[in-house]
């Protein structure tokens, strides 16, 4: 790619994104581009209209170096699913200029949050690292999968978020979110999980994280030793249902990743999990709904080159 550090690259950005400061940020990465010469030997910004979008862009980004998602965590998942439907061989990079509530991603790669002038210094001045992607029946994620109270949890946050019913966002929108919907308490949601080679086991889920970053939620530390660069997934389950005010300490826990020491939950590492539940648990990856009872769920090791700072 010669001197210039991107090469050919494709912003796709969400307007949206943030209450509206996607379309500011988007147009202040364009006026960035056009003027400094030496990011890219070319590039192009498209805006998306609509969900799916960013996916199909992604998928169909022939000919470029680099693809930059500009946006929340919805966007980058589609991106990184529009990229892992390429092959490898012509495969772009990934850069990220988070614009979100979440941010859980931005957080894992340490780029500057809410802030597009930070974040394409640290793109411009970065370096590609192989990063591992996880994949659930056939939908791909970068940093999160949850099953339970604490995937309720991440979906009532966006669609709080979507109807624009709530001013919060972040860390402050999961905690509302959480202290509602674990003070109605849950007898859980029975599964059956295999981890790898290890024996079935017979879990009532309640909270259930599988993660490539450490966080989910805005910053909780559910997984606080995930490493998106070692090829393994990072596991968070109970093992036995905790009392509603256990329910509610957990959260709090949780957001400094100190309910590690529990004697209710349990932290493992895997390459590969199958997971058959009862009925339809909450399920959510990177913020978007699943549906289903039966989950394989797998890592794909340097699945990506993304650029971190």
């Amino acid at each position: 790619m010669g001197a210039s550090p991107l090469g050919r690259a494709l912003v796709i950005a969400n307007p949206t994104a943030n209450r509206g400061e996607g379309a500011e940020g988007a147009a202040f990465v364009q006026r960035f581009l056009d003027s400094y010469r030496g990011a890219t030997t070319a590039h192009r910004l498209i805006l998306t209209k609509t969900a799916g979008d960013a996916q199909g862009l992604a998928r169909e980004a022939a000919g470029f170096d680099t693809v930059i998602a500009l946006g929340g965590d919805g966007v980058i998942h589609e991106v990184v699913n529009g990229l892992m439907e390429r092959d490898v061989s012509s495969r772009p990079q990934l850069g990220i200029i988070p614009m979100g509530s979440g941010n859980d991603y931005a957080r894992t790669l340490g780029m500057a949050i809410n802030d597009p002038s930070g974040a394409l210094a640290q793109l411009v001045r970065g370096h590609a690292a192989p990063l591992e992607v996880g994949r659930v029946n056939d939908v791909h994620f970068m940093e999160t999968l949850s099953f339970g109270m604490d995937a309720a949890i991440a979906l009532d946050t966006v669609r709080r978020r979507q109807e624009e019913t709530t001013s919060q966002h972040g860390e402050g929108l999961f905690i509302t979110s959480g202290i509602r919907i674990f003070s109605e308490g849950s007898s859980g949601w029975p599964c059956r999980a295999r981890f790898d080679e290890r024996p079935e086991i017979t879990l009532p889920t309640v909270i259930f994280a599988v993660q490539v970053g450490p966080t989910y939620g805005g910053g909780f530390a559910v997984c606080p030793a995930a490493d998106p660069s070692d090829g393994l997934l990072d596991v968070c389950y109970n093992v036995k249902i905790p009392s509603r005010p256990w329910l509610l300490a957990l959260l709090g826990l949780a957001r400094f990743g100190r309910h590690a020491s529990s004697s209710c939950v349990n932290l493992l590492r895997c390459t590969h999990a199958t997971i058959d539940f009862e009925t339809q648990p909450p399920c959510q990856v990177d913020g978007e709904r699943l549906c289903g009872t039966h989950f394989e769920v797998s890592v794909i090791p340097r699945a990506l080159r993304v650029i971190v700072p």
